[in-house]
């Protein structure tokens, strides 16, 4: 673009981020449905994840678990499958055809190689790719048929799904696999299964498999402008790095679909350039009121971005995120990152603030009544992340 570039410094980007991602109490949703389209994605692999990031964000909390299984399971509005950096996600069901050209494609690719690999080496030639393609297709048949189905119920179906063989073999890392754990993953980042039901409560992670819901093929270029386009109305101003991170995509792939959808780009604090959504660049005013949260470990907006400076003190990140780089539960007050949170056995939701800068009177006393708002329909639920971080097992054996 030409001309002088606007700047957005971190009072903006944090206003943006208040009203884009529906954390001002202003600013909540109605539906999960409507959560799930601001936010584009929300983190899967914990599914607990999924409701506390949609209670959050509801005007109503107490109807987060009613309401998601609904959207998840009966009017299939919402969907659970694999999509940026081989990781699951819920989407927008309109938004599985946008997801799987963009990302899951390239990454189905790797993972049937592999898993032809693996299992032909790993078994002296015994499992050929030949046997695996009947097996898939009678897996799926059976599946079909079922309409849901755990892998055991599966096995019953297909016992060659059951099959063993050797991963790594000579390898320290070397270890026995079934052919139906591996299959299923590789089904999943196909776009031909995805996750159903789960076993027990909405905090399982033991999940039934699905037929997926048929979707259009759409070409990768299309696919990949959609989902970035749709993600900088989101989480603008970012980064290339931020944009290469969150998609999973080579940078060269995100700076052609930053072309081609009319980014603008803006500066950010410290001269970085960052990036707009087109017709974006306007000024945002932040909501009347300051806010707080009380999101989940791997919330969408705390793994918003690679750059997380503006909104998370580097000093915290010890404290916050296990080693892998996942972040655990987080307490938010106007925009920022100021403690964690964990649930206690007995139920109790306690709190604590690592970053005191401007934390005072009233910012505890809305943190408090935020605190009250989640253990008030957390109920007699008791909730364990799935990926443990320091401050949350601290806090949670209190």
């Amino acid at each position: 673009m030409g001309g002088q570039r606007r700047h957005i410094g971190v009072a903006e980007r944090r206003a943006r981020l208040a009203l884009g991602h529906r954390l001002a109490v202003s600013a909540r949703a109605e539906s999960p449905e409507e959560v799930a389209d601001s936010l584009v994605a929300l983190h899967g692999t914990d599914p607990a994840t999924v409701y506390l990031a949609v209670g959050a964000r509801l005007a109503d909390a107490g109807r987060t678990v009613t309401e998601v299984e609904r959207a998840l399971y009966e009017d299939r509005t919402l969907v659970r499958m694999h999509g940026m950096r081989h990781t699951v996600f819920v989407f927008p069901t309109g938004l599985a055809a946008v997801v799987h050209a963009s990302t899951g494609l390239a990454i189905a690719a790797k993972a049937r190689a592999g898993l032809v690999k693996d299992m032909t080496t790993g078994s002296d030639g015994r499992l050929t790719e030949e046997w695996l393609a009947e097996v898939e297709a009678s897996a799926l048949a059976a599946l079909a048929r079922r309409g849901q189905a755990t892998v055991n119920e599966l096995t019953r179906d297909e016992p060659r799904l059951k099959e063993h063989f050797t991963y790594g073999a000579g390898k320290s890392y070397e270890g026995p696999q079934t052919v139906s754990s591996r299959l299923m993953r590789v089904l999943g980042v196909e776009g031909r299964v995805v996750r159903g039901r789960p076993l027990g409560s909405w905090t399982s992670s033991q999940f039934r498999w699905a037929v997926a819901p048929p979707h259009p093929g759409l070409p990768v270029g299309e696919a990949q402008s959609e989902l970035l386009r749709r993600w900088l109305r989101v989480c603008g101003p970012a980064t290339e790095a931020d944009l290469k991170w969150w998609t999973g995509w080579r940078v060269t792939d995100v700076r052609r679909s930053l072309a081609a959808v009319g980014a603008v780009a803006v500066t950010l604090d410290g001269g970085v350039t960052g990036y707009v959504a087109d017709g974006d660049d306007g000024p945002v005013a932040g909501p009347a009121e300051p806010w707080a949260a009380l999101l989940p470990g791997l919330d969408p907006t705390a793994m918003g971005w690679q750059e997380r400076d503006w909104y998370l003190d580097p000093a915290l990140r010890s404290a916050l995120f296990d080693r892998s780089g996942n972040v655990g539960p987080t307490v938010w007050w106007d925009g920022r990152v100021v403690g964690g949170w964990a649930q206690r056995g007995s139920g109790e939701v306690v709190w604590r603030v690592l970053d005191a800068d401007g934390v005072g009177r009233e910012a505890r006393a809305g943190i408090s009544a935020e605190v009250a708002r989640v253990g008030a329909w957390l109920g007699s639920t008791r909730i364990t992340p799935r990926f443990r971080t320091p401050l949350e097992r601290e806090l949670g054996a209190g």
